[in-house]
């Protein structure tokens, strides 16, 4: 409750009561503490997007053993499970949608919801990289709940990993221009930076972004690739380059690494963030980058 996702979630959404309801021996599970936060995220704000007004959304967790194959959205087959639930008591979602749901933008052009548009494709490929199922139940005008189905791991837990303290990562105030069409994403990225001690300026399109780096110089310029509207990441920053062709640059995207992400990693773009941010990924790829040399021919300002 004290992430900079659920901040922003709570300061849009003040009426928004969010709860939870976690078993304390949750069995273990494999899989990518980066990928599972993701998924979480996207339900959570997903389910704020559907409440109008008053609401509440519910995150619980709990083991379960099938004994039987379920049948719903995907066919649960017989075992140890533990399951993730975010319900909410939003407006629901049409059945024909419902179909469809974990179609890439289908949820921001079709649905008209504001979120990143990508959101539900991921929580539908998390699930799928972890073996897992899902099932819906969604009722027009009563809400929606999400069930997620994680496959139990009786193997010992890795004791190994080394969890990246916040202070490794930290900025200085460094300056970052932040080029996102998506109003949301622009709100709860900025505050990200803000945490992580840069200084932030946001626009909204590559249009604005090119007007903003001929009257300011920015340390580091944060850009989505894919914008709705007006020019896209790739032409965005193939014009930075030749207004400034020493700018240090990270692009970001929902899809996994494109040849458009590659062509402007060739040209000189830094690292590609994989949406939505992490703290942790997107703490750690300014860092890169900020401490990152010139690329060699390149001039500074």
């Amino acid at each position: 409750m004290k992430s900079p996702e659920y901040q922003v979630i709570s300061r849009l959404n003040p009426n928004l009561v969010i709860s939870t309801h976690l078993e304390p021996d949750l069995l273990n599970i494999r899989g990518s503490v980066i990928h599972l936060k993701k998924t979480i995220m996207n339900l959570v704000n997903n389910a704020a997007e559907s409440i109008k007004d008053h609401g509440i959304i519910m995150i619980t967790t709990e083991n379960r053993y099938v004994d039987k194959p379920i049948k719903g959205y995907d066919e649960i087959n017989a075992g140890d499970f533990v399951i993730l639930t975010v319900a909410d008591s939003g407006s629901g979602i049409e059945a024909e949608d419902l179909q469809h749901i974990f179609e890439p933008f289908y949820t921001k052009k079709v649905m008209g919801r504001s979120g990143t548009g990508l959101g539900m494709s991921v929580v539908w490929g998390t699930v799928q990289d972890h073996s897992g199922y899902i099932n819906i139940e969604s009722e027009i005008g009563k809400g929606t709940t999400f069930k997620l189905f994680f496959p139990v791991t009786r193997k010992p837990l890795d004791t190994q990993c080394k969890e990246i303290k916040l202070e490794e990562y930290l900025g200085t105030g460094e300056t970052i221009l932040l080029v996102d069409d998506d109003r949301n994403q622009r709100v709860i990225v900025g505050d990200m930076l803000t945490t992580l001690g840069y200084n932030v300026e946001a626009v909204a399109s590559g249009e604005e972004a090119l007007e903003y780096l001929q009257k300011k110089a920015f340390d580091l310029v944060l850009l989505d690739m894919i914008m709705d509207h007006g020019i896209d990441g790739l032409e965005t920053y193939k014009r930075i380059r030749q207004i400034i062709p020493a700018q240090k640059t990270i692009i970001a995207s929902g899809f996994s690494e494109t040849r458009r992400v590659k062509k402007a990693q060739e040209m000189g773009a830094g690292q590609y963030v994989k949406k939505p941010y992490t703290l942790e990924r997107i703490g750690l790829a300014e860092y890169s980058r900020a401490i990152r040399p010139l690329i060699p021919g390149d001039s500074g300002r």
